[in-house]
């Protein structure tokens, strides 16, 4: 059954890649706003294929620039925050080498960012500033790597900088940052607790591929997004002082719902 499975999962998303791919190029070659569409319809398939049901508590604000700041335990994550809203993520650089997921990410013009060039930095921030100007929703994992799914690891706050650089070119000279807590809560029906948590969350001592396949034979999957109240950055405020605030917000959502709280 698993292997049945398996192959059911990848002709779909096979099909609706080369349905929408030539569409999606054509828009990455001209800059339409269409790029920023499509890739949410693959994620949509995508969580559905994989038996991913998604509650989502709260909106994502409406107002802009805005960057959602979320915890970060599996690469399932970007499925479900691509099916939630339009977005563009920023992703370690060796994610584009990655086989399917590498190209995939580059087809959605995701922001590579080389964690080890500290020379690059100034660089990659004003990209990241650049998108947020340009009305795109951006999602910063500020954690660095994947964690087990039960705890959010040390938040790291060089990146938040972009925030900083957009909001000076910026009408109104603000820039809004929401946290989203993502939590993987349910398996088969019933709930997740610690010893099942592994089933959804990729803490990098697992390879890809056998990750993968232990979420097509778990079957069904719960995951609680949870939309914090977005935090205003302007001309008054103070990086570390905003990554800290984020920090205990996502600390907050992310311990209430995986102990049922919320």
């Amino acid at each position: 059954m698993l292997a049945l499975r398996s192959a059911l999962v990848a002709l779909v998303l096979s099909a609706v890649t080369l349905v929408l791919l030539p569409f999606q190029l054509l828009a990455l070659r001209f800059d339409w706003k269409l790029r920023r569409y499509l890739p949410r319809l693959w994620h949509r398939t995508a969580c559905w294929m994989l038996g991913v049901k998604i509650r989502r508590h709260g909106v994502v604000d409406r107002r802009r620039p805005l960057m959602l700041v979320a915890n970060h335990s599996s690469w399932l994550d970007i499925l479900v925050l691509g099916a939630l809203d339009n977005v563009a993520f920023i992703a370690k650089d060796d994610v584009a080498g990655w086989p399917v997921f590498g190209l995939l990410a580059k087809w959605q013009k995701t922001i590579f960012i080389a964690r080890r060039e500290r020379t690059r930095t100034g660089e990659q921030v004003d990209d990241i500033a650049e998108r947020l100007k340009g009305g795109e929703i951006v999602v910063l994992f500020p954690e660095g790597t994947t964690s087990d799914g039960n705890r959010l690891l040390e938040v790291k706050t060089a990146l938040f900088g972009a925030a900083a650089t957009a909001r000076a070119h910026v009408p109104g000279g603000v820039v809004h940052v929401q946290p989203i807590s993502i939590a993987y809560t349910g398996v088969q029906g019933m709930p997740m607790g610690r010893f099942h948590r592994p089933i959804a969350a990729w803490p990098g001592d697992v390879t890809l591929m056998p990750h993968l396949a232990g979420i097509l034979k778990a079957g069904a999957l719960e995951v609680d997004v949870d939309c914090g109240e977005a935090f205003v950055f302007d001309e008054g405020s103070n990086r570390k002082v905003l990554a800290a605030s984020i920090t205990a917000s996502l600390k907050t959502m992310l311990s209430e719902r995986l102990r049922g709280r919320r």
